[in-house]
């Protein structure tokens, strides 16, 4: 009952025109800095981790605007959801996309990092052409069968759970549907190994090389950023990598991660920090949660 109504009024919010929507959105996010102990302190953690050579009001700083962006892109995801395409196209503009023609139809994975807006970003690129995405399943069945709902409204596009295992994956790709991928997320030791992110050791899932690697797609890197003063967000997507992948799978893993550690540094606010990135340690290290 609480997950319907949540989901109405994100409905009725999503009819307010941006100017209004998106100072409501940051007021949302302050409070749930204030309310969410948990992920501040995640949070906190992780900003100390990867930037030790900033003073904690520096820190803090970028807390706070993580919390904002966050709050901004809950309640602005409505109009991506519900809005008209013509809507969502003022919404997300895109730069780049002529890197994706110039493969010239074949296949590509879509490197698509875990920002705020990667809702908006994810939407607005199925609207040019079928493709398919891999999300986490989640555990309220109401939330879980509407995301799935939403994220699959235009034509040809699909959404597999990270349970089915890469089988979905190869087939689209191999079928002609790009592949969307967000793989900066620490899901455990299996399939990981461990590459430096911001310095620190990060256990990482190679799912990206070995894609590849298997179904000769290529890899188009992509950023998503909320524009200053409530003017939407860009969709930046950058040139398919050349020698990707190599034989040596950390060299390939670790390029990955450095590439996300580049587009964090210069938007560092809107990365998903409350995620424990770190939560996984090598043999014989302390938890940092």
């Amino acid at each position: 009952m609480l997950t319907r109504l949540a989901i109405g009024i994100a409905w009725l919010l999503h009819l307010l025109p941006l100017r209004i929507l998106n100072p409501i959105g940051q007021g949302v996010g302050l409070l749930f800095l204030m309310l969410g102990k948990e992920r501040r302190e995640v949070t906190r953690t992780n900003l100390r981790l990867c930037f030790p050579a900033l003073s904690d009001d520096q820190r803090d700083k970028i807390l706070g605007g993580h919390f904002r962006a966050f709050g901004r892109a809950v309640l602005e995801a409505g109009i991506v959801w519900w809005g008209s395409e013509q809507r969502i196209r003022k919404l997300v503009r895109m730069e780049g996309y002529e890197h994706i023609l110039a493969l010239g139809g074949k296949p590509y994975i879509l490197l698509a990092p875990h920002f705020a807006g990667i809702e908006h970003a994810g939407l607005r690129v199925s609207m040019e052409s079928p493709g398919m995405a891999i999300y986490v399943r989640q555990k309220n069945r109401t939330f879980d069968a509407f995301l799935r709902r939403k994220r699959t409204r235009f034509a040809g596009t699909q959404m597999i759970s990270r349970q089915e295992g890469v089988k979905p994956m190869i087939r689209a790709l191999r079928e002609g549907m790009f592949l969307q991928l967000s793989p900066d997320m620490d899901l455990g030791p299996k399939d990981s190994i461990f590459v430096p992110f911001f310095g620190v050791p990060c256990a990482t899932v190679t799912i990206l090389p070995r894609l590849a690697k298997l179904t000769g797609a290529r890899i188009v890197p992509a950023e998503v950023s909320q524009l200053p003063k409530g003017q939407g967000y860009c969709v930046r997507i950058y040139p398919a990598w050349e020698n990707y992948p190599t034989h040596d799978v950390h060299a390939d893993t670790q390029r990955m991660n450095a590439f996300i550690e580049e587009r964090t540094r210069e938007i560092p606010e809107q990365y998903l920090w409350m995620h424990k990135r770190f939560k996984t340690r090598p043999p014989g290290e302390p938890r940092i949660y």
